[in-house]
């Protein structure tokens, strides 16, 4: 039986001044109009997690950052 290990991380807004979202009033994110070097950075923290064995299971985009969800087996 494979067993996993879960870690949540958070990324302030300020931490990501250069990846483009928007959020409305209300909440609602969405990315509009990613520039190639933006989704560099973006791949970049998925590499290094990556790296380490972890795996990206979702992210969430709000006005405030962004939160990801990492699972790896152990």
């Amino acid at each position: 039986m494979k067993t996993y290990e879960y870690e949540i991380t958070s990324y302030p807004a300020e931490s990501f001044k250069e990846l483009v979202y928007f959020c409305s009033e209300t909440g609602v994110c969405a990315l509009e109009h990613v520039p190639s070097n933006q989704i560099e950075k973006m791949r970049d923290l998925l590499n290094e997690r990556g790296s380490h064995g972890w795996e990206l299971v979702q992210a969430s985009f709000g006005k405030d950052g962004i939160m990801a969800f990492w699972k790896r087996m152990i």
